[in-house]
């Protein structure tokens, strides 16, 4: 019995310690809580003239041809900003490494 609690103990141990080794997204995005994020309502105007350019503009989707709006994205270093037709729905933290567990990279 005591041979079986041990390993049993070993085993949840090294579980566990595997488990610290990963970093959560979000545990980052509240540490870094200070960090200025568009909000939601904001025109791209007004994202472009407070973060300034942005690193990359992906493609549009939806729009025209579907039954859904326009969303544009804007990929900054430290975020990505969602924008329904010309206003930002979301901001979300990108992901900072690979080992950080969090949204994928968007889609190009």
């Amino acid at each position: 019995m005591r041979l079986f609690l041990a390993l049993t103990s070993a085993v949840l141990l090294a579980a566990a310690g595997g488990a610290s080794a990963d970093t959560l997204l979000i545990d980052r995005v509240q540490h870094e809580a200070g960090v200025a994020l568009p909000t939601r309502g904001m025109a791209m105007s007004a994202v472009e003239a407070r973060f300034g350019a942005p690193a990359e503009r992906l493609d549009p989707r939806g729009g025209q041809k579907s039954q859904w709006p326009t969303i544009n994205r804007w990929v900054y270093p430290a975020f990505t900003v969602y924008f329904e037709n010309s206003r930002v729905i979301d901001a979300v933290a990108n992901q900072a490494t690979a080992g950080e567990t969090g949204p994928k990279p968007p889609i190009r």
